[in-house]
This record gives C-alpha cells, structure tokens and sequence, in this order.
C-alpha cells in the first residue's frame, strides 16, 4: 500500500487546512476572500440563464449564467472551483461528491444547484477547521484507511456528518452510514477501524475495541 502523509490527504480533499476558507468554527460566514482574488459575493459564470446564490464553505457566491440543468456537483466544480467535491458516477450512488447541504449528508450530483439557491453548502475543505474532522482524518491515516485518496473527501463528510449526528454508532451504524461510499482500493475493514478509533480517542469507545475487518457495508439496494 502506497503511504499517504498528512500532506497528501489534505492534497487528496482539496487542501482542507486553507486558513482563507469554510467556517470558523462556530458556524458563522468569514468575510474576504477565498484565495481566487473573488470577493464574497463576486458573480461566477456568464450572462443568461440561470441565476442564483449560494453559501459554499462559509462564503456567498453568486452563479449566473447557469445552465438549468446543472448539478450541484457540476457548479461547485466547474464553475466555482471547488475540487474538494470529487466526480466519479454522476449517479449518486458512490458517495464522491458528499457534501452537507443545509446541514444534512447530500450526493451533490443529484441536486440541481438552482433548487439549492439560498442553500448552505459544506465540503470537505468547509470542514477543515473541525476537531472531529482533524480526528477523522488522522484516523484514517493511521488506521491505513487511505490508498489513492480519490474517495477520501467523500468518506471524511459522511462520518463527520455520522460521528456528529450519532457519535456512539455501533459497528453496524457505522457500516450502514457508509453504505453511500465506495472504495475500489482500500477495502472498508480499515475505513470502520478508522472511524472506531476516532470513537475511541473521544473517549467513547473502550481502546481495543476493533471492526470485523473485511466486508464492505452492504447497500440498500442490495449492490
């Protein structure tokens, strides 16, 4: 298995230490820039089409021109620039593009960005300043819960959004919770080590107390 520094997965999620973007940890917008030259609420995209604004990362971004067919997914890329939300399937089914929308656990290529006009939208560069997600993040290094990283950001979202919601899920929980996300290279036995470790260090799991190693979440639809 190829080693992964701290470095690499903060490179992997899109550099989620920037001290010029996401929130500053009580929830509230930062003002400035977010390290593009825009101001908060510069207008991305072209004239025509669809309009609209969002709150990506703890910043106000205004999108015109917009195609009204666009996804979530293909805005915060393609338009604003967020490389931190990963396209892989486009069909909401390998949990790549994870992010919180208004707070709850979205695939953002399912979403059309018009219909999250007004939204608050987190990836996993929003949630850098976290302490779960530092924990989270170190686990997964130290657990070997990471290979090609591509899926990493992904991962990193839905057990923040998991261990915030739910912070003494059981094995089990935590499989199903991950159901969403897909790894081709490290194999999930690593990954719920990782997120029993993070359980662990916060003093809510015994030390010692490891996953089954092995099998994949199961998926609902039985994939």
């Amino acid at each position: 298995m190829t080693a992964v520094s701290a470095d690499g997965l903060d490179a992997a999620a899109g550099g989620t230490d920037r001290g010029d973007a996401g929130v500053d940890g009580t929830g509230r917008e930062k003002a400035g820039t977010d390290g593009t030259g825009r101001g908060e609420a510069e207008t991305d995209g072209a004239g025509g089409g669809e309009s609209y604004r969002l709150h990506v990362d703890g910043f106000l971004r205004t999108v015109s021109g917009a195609w009204i067919g666009d996804s979530l997914l293909t805005v915060l890329r393609d338009v604003l620039g967020v490389t931190a939300v990963k396209d892989a399937c486009e069909q909401g089914r390998c949990g790549a593009c994870s992010v919180l929308l208004d707070g709850r656990l979205a695939a953002s290529c399912t979403v059309l960005a018009a219909d999250a006009d007004g939204s608050r939208v987190v990836t996993v560069a929003g949630l850098g300043g976290s302490g779960l997600t530092r924990a989270v993040r170190a686990m997964f290094l130290a657990e070997g819960a990471v290979q090609c990283g591509f899926c990493t950001p992904g991962f990193v979202v839905a057990v923040t959004d998991l261990l915030t919601r739910h912070p003494d899920a059981d094995e089990e929980e935590i499989r199903e919770a991950l159901a969403g996300n897909i790894c081709r290279c490290t194999g999930y036995g690593r990954i719920v080590a990782a997120v029993r470790a993070v359980q662990a260090e916060r003093g809510i799991l015994p030390p010692g107390d490891t996953p089954t190693p092995g099998d994949a979440p199961s998926r609902p639809d039985g994939g």
